[in-house]
């Protein structure tokens, strides 16, 4: 039986820019095959500019959109796990609530789901932006086939994050995004790997990513350097990955926690981008 619906999961907190967040959300509305539902989880008290965006939306859209709201911050990985158990569908697509999808991303991931049943998740490749979506600077490729993302696995993540769409059910059995702070999202998809889910990215770009000087701080913030350590060493401890690939991850973060933030960029851009100009 051929699976046309599903619900898009995304969570926003009160930093998050109005304007952004409106894009985002336009991204999914209009979808070629358009979703059946929009899951938003408020992550904490928001401000009264994003509150007024998703009462518009709600407004406007009242049968779509799913408002769960949460007291306190949690999180981006504890709100999606709670976010997920007011999906309605099987099949879930994730979306940061800053980036933009294609037109075509849900249509064509839907119809690999359908064309291969025993698939579990499949992502896309992503193109990243500075300031307008016009203005594309690098893309971010990922291995395409099962056997290929289980290797890549090893020492980095085979999915972008905000580009997968996964069988809801399957994340739940796999213990969910978990308590990490951060890197909750490659932590998940080790889990789901290493317990017989089958994986797949598109060989295209459906996602427009929004890249700016944060994202360069976040990865040279201690905390980040510490949670992508210490969801490496579980890889290792699951026997996904030898030793020397947990020594070359683990001395990777400390360089580009350590290093000036010029030659992060330099690192970034030479080996871990593709450059589209």
């Amino acid at each position: 039986m051929m699976k046309t619906k599903y619900s898009v999961l995304m969570s926003i907190y009160k930093k998050e820019k109005p304007e952004y967040f409106v894009q985002s959300i336009e991204s999914m509305i209009n979808q070629i095959l358009e979703p059946d539902e929009i899951v938003i989880v408020k992550d904490g008290e928001l401000t009264k500019e994003l509150e007024e965006v998703i009462e518009q939306y709600v407004d406007n859209y009242p049968s779509m959109f799913n408002i769960v709201p949460l007291k306190v911050n949690i999180g981006l990985g504890r709100a999606l796990d709670e976010g997920l158990k007011h999906c309605r569908n099987e099949l879930v697509a994730r979306m940061d609530t800053d980036d933009i999808s294609l037109p075509e991303r849900c249509k064509l991931q839907v119809k690999q789901f359908n064309e291969n049943p025993e698939l579990c998740i499949v992502g896309t490749m992503i193109d990243e932006f500075y300031d307008e979506p016009e203005n594309i600077i690098s893309s971010r490729v990922v291995p395409t086939t099962n056997d290929e993302i289980y290797k890549f696995m090893k020492r980095r993540s085979p999915f972008n994050h905000p580009t997968v769409m996964y069988k809801k059910n399957e994340v739940i059995r796999c213990g969910g995004y978990g308590k990490m702070r951060r890197k909750q999202d490659l932590d998940l998809f080790s889990r789901m790997i290493n317990n017989g889910c089958v994986a797949q990215n598109i060989d295209q770009s459906l996602l427009l990513f929004r890249s700016n000087e944060d994202n360069f701080k976040r990865r040279k913030s201690w905390s980040y350097c510490k949670s992508y350590i210490e969801v490496q060493f579980e890889i290792w401890k699951r026997g996904h990955c030898g030793f020397n690939d947990l020594v070359f991850v683990t001395a990777g973060q400390l360089v580009m926690f350590l290093a000036p933030m010029g030659l992060l960029k330099k690192i970034s851009n030479k080996y871990l981008r593709k450059k589209v100009y």
